[in-house]
């Protein structure tokens, strides 16, 4: 079916069961920003592929309400399938319950699948419609009734990680979480989240692209811990190793009958990160505790073992981005080149590494404009062919079984403008600023978002994405607690954690840019002042020094930049050959 046809067989089951408007949400049974195949329910409707947005139909309306990060993206795909973008205005927010409250008669309902639905959409859905007597239904899935060849949940195998890569033991991690429980006096915890499981159990798995996780839920009791998964995914010796870190193994369908029937007192349940149909199955008589589960704060900061895990990985991947670029260089002018074709080969440098697994999200290759739109995935429709002129940008990630990389790098094709340069400068002495931060403990990531983007704010530039994100041990590239955006997220920026700073800058119909390393916090010293902390660069790359315009930073900033680059050498230079390294040499050479 077309898209319009799609959308004719969603309307015309609507109006069998009497709903005035329905709801699809970005999301899945465990609230993951990257999904299965069975549940990207927004690309099979509406053709729309971007990680963030939810539709809400009606019989003469059908939109898809994301963020600016989408716009132009959006656009192109939505043409000709019957849905129309709708610019939120603020990101993140349920701006669509609102619109629906404005549009719909009293007495109408509205409907969405609460196995795909966080508690939040829940809430501000029922919210808006509680105000204008809009009945509200969180238990249909209209999808499985007109999505015919919908897929089937992913069965691929998964797999037990030892002691000696993750640095502490399942039975360690799950007394940890369990000391945190009895902190809140919970006597349950379901985890819903996949990374959070996957961190918990020291498993990884094959269920989701570019993220090494496997479907599952996990329910802590005082006296029992049942993990709840396709037990054919794991091999009889493995289901022995979590017999032994005394967890039960039961089918994956049967959590939310197993929460139906809870002997407990309280139970802990992230609003964020769990499903509206978990909450609607806690019994009446037992209290729900909301926080964030006890595990992302724990999983965020790392170990020492996953630290120096962390700096092998750095080491494979600078490697592999090294080898690309003198590739690119020296094939660019033959033609042939294309977005797509140049995110193969990189994949390709990749899988050299020793114990890499997969990427660690779709490649972002844009070239010239389309290096504009922060979250671009090229198409056989949009594949650009690269030609010795112009920018390019390359935001790219590798999963290896030591660590996960994040790294945005941007090149010249050819003679860069005194424009592209400057902003070139500025996004870079926004990096520079952001990596040499001295702060003291307890700092906010709107406080290191601040500090990163004073320099670009300065010259009356600026840019509508965060300034980073956590990144896990062999795990999502996306991890929180924490985050350096503009938000006014009171987490603090801990020791241990790993964090991207990756300030861009972006010109719509033109070129991107954005300069990306991964960073390691620290502290730095104690004294009657306080405690102070500082970052650790982990991200091995060169930096292109040809975009720099020196007139722009100040001599701290060409130490920064001069020092990181002669790093980069030292570090990847005895596991290049020759050729490689003298290529290298050339490109860390000092600028003044």
């Amino acid at each position: 079916m077309a898209h319009k046809e799609r959308l004719t067989a969603i309307r015309t089951e609507m109006n069998a069961r009497g709903i005035a408007a329905y709801i699809i949400p970005s999301s899945d049974p465990h609230i993951s920003e990257y999904l299965p195949e069975r549940y990207k329910g927004i690309a099979w409707a509406s053709g729309f592929t971007g990680s963030a947005g939810t539709l809400a139909i009606t019989q003469d309306f059908a939109g898809l309400w994301t963020d600016s990060r989408y716009f132009v993206q959006a656009n192109d795909q939505l043409d000709g399938t019957g849905f129309e973008l709708v610019k939120l205005k603020v990101q993140g927010a349920a701006e669509y319950a609102f619109w629906l409250a404005e549009v719909l008669p009293a007495g109408s309902k509205v409907a969405f699948d609460g196995q795909s639905a966080s508690l939040a959409v829940a809430r501000a859905v029922e919210e808006a419609m509680g105000a204008v007597d809009i009945v509200v239904d969180g238990h249909v899935d209209l999808l499985e009734a007109v999505w015919l060849d919908r897929p089937a949940l992913p069965n691929g195998p998964a797999y037990l990680l030892d002691e000696r890569t993750t640095g502490e033991s399942t039975v360690s991690k799950i007394e940890r979480v369990k000391g945190k429980l009895r902190d809140k006096r919970a006597t349950a915890h379901v985890i819903s989240s996949l990374d959070d499981l996957a961190w918990l159990l020291n498993i990884r798995g094959t269920d989701v692209k570019c993220n090494p996780v496997v479907l599952g839920f996990f329910l802590i009791e005082e006296t029992r811990n049942t993990l709840f998964i396709d037990t054919a995914k794991l091999h009889q010796d493995e289901q022995g190793r979590l017999a032994e870190a005394g967890i039960i193994l039961k089918p994956y369908e049967d959590v939310f009958a197993a929460v139906r029937s809870l002997d407990a007192q309280r139970i802990l349940l992230d609003p964020k990160r769990t499903c509206f149909a978990m909450y609607d199955s806690v019994p009446n008589g037992v209290k729900i505790v909301e926080d964030i589960n006890p595990s992302t704060h724990l999983k965020a900061v790392k170990n020492e073992v996953e630290i120096a895990h962390t700096r092998e990985a750095m080491l494979k991947d600078g490697v592999a981005m090294t080898r690309f670029f003198k590739w690119l260089e020296e094939h660019v002018s033959h033609g042939n080149l294309t977005e797509i074709s140049i995110a193969e080969k990189l994949q390709e440098f990749r899988a050299e590494g020793k114990d890499f697994v997969d990427i660690s999200f779709d490649t972002i290759a844009g070239y010239l404009e389309h290096g504009a739109l922060p979250h671009y995935k090229a198409t056989e429709e949009s594949n650009a062919t690269l030609r010795a002129e112009g920018l390019l940008l390359v935001d790219s990630g590798g999963q290896y079984k030591d660590g996960t990389t994040d790294i945005t790098r941007v090149v010249s094709l050819g003679e860069a403008t005194a424009e592209e340069k400057a902003d070139y400068t500025i996004v870079l002495k926004g990096t520079i600023e952001g990596s040499q931060a001295v702060f003291p403990k307890g700092t906010r990531g709107y406080q290191i978002d601040a500090i990163t983007r004073r320099p670009i704010w300065e010259t009356g530039r600026n840019y509508g994405h965060g300034t980073g994100h956590g990144v896990g041990f062999f795990l999502n590239v996306h991890e929180g607690p924490h985050t350096f955006n503009p938000s006014n997220v009171d987490i603090p920026v801990e020791e241990g954690m790993i964090t991207s700073i990756e300030p861009g800058l972006y010109r719509e119909g033109s070129y991107g840019i954005r300069i990306e390393n991964l960073v390691l916090s620290k502290v730095l010293e104690s004294n009657q002042f306080g405690t102070f902390m500082h970052f650790e660069t982990l991200t091995l790359c060169y930096i292109a020094t040809d975009l720099v315009d020196t007139s722009l930073l100040e001599k701290r900033h060409l130490d920064w930049l001069n020092a990181y680059n002669a790093w980069v050498f030292e570090q990847l230079a005895p596991r290049l050959t020759a050729e490689e390294a003298s290529w290298l040499k050339e490109k860390t050479k000092a600028v003044y």
